[in-house]
């Protein structure tokens, strides 16, 4: 025969807490920390997306540059494209904002205040990152791929101590 008594949540909690630590369930492993996503990154390639031709995107071959995001929200752009009478270069500098998977640059130019909207996906494992920036018209979008230049510093070996007296 069972009978039914009504615990208050707070008497639950406090019996699930007096259980011994080996009837609980583990707690669950922190996760491991990626490796940073604020550093410098090196342009691999940049696909123009026109909704306006029939033509298939146009990858554009070429591309070189850098891109620096730091941890305080700025940034410095140095691309470059290959163009009919030399290299094209297109230097940025300004501050960028994070939200979920949506990225934004803001900076300045000839032409006044500008700001690029768009979002970006990171891998930490192979600390690639692309970032989708939306054009105009609606629909119109450039996708640039990078790679982190910065290599990922390999965990310290321990070496083992030295056993007994050294010689002089």
């Amino acid at each position: 025969m069972f009978f039914r008594f009504p615990l208050p949540l707070s008497a639950v909690a406090g019996l699930l807490l007096a259980l011994p630590a080996r009837a609980q369930a583990p707690a669950p492993a922190a996760p491991l920390s990626p490796p940073t996503f604020y550093t410098t990154y090196r342009y691999t390639a940049y696909t123009v997306y026109d909704t306006t031709s029939l033509d298939p995107p146009t990858q554009v071959s070429g591309v070189g540059g850098t891109l620096a995001l730091r941890p305080a929200g700025t940034y410095e752009k140095r691309l470059t494209f290959p163009g009919n009478d030399g290299p094209m270069l297109f230097r940025q500098d300004g501050t960028f904002a994070l939200a979920g998977d949506s990225i934004s640059f803001a900076f300045e130019d000839k032409k006044g205040a500008d700001v690029q909207r768009g979002t970006f996906r990171f891998d930490p494992a192979t600390r690639h990152l692309t970032i989708t920036i939306l054009g105009y018209p609606a629909g119109n979008r450039g996708v640039y791929e990078l790679e982190a230049t910065e290599p990922i510093a390999p965990a310290p070996i321990p070496r083992p101590k030295a056993r007994g007296k050294r010689r002089p």
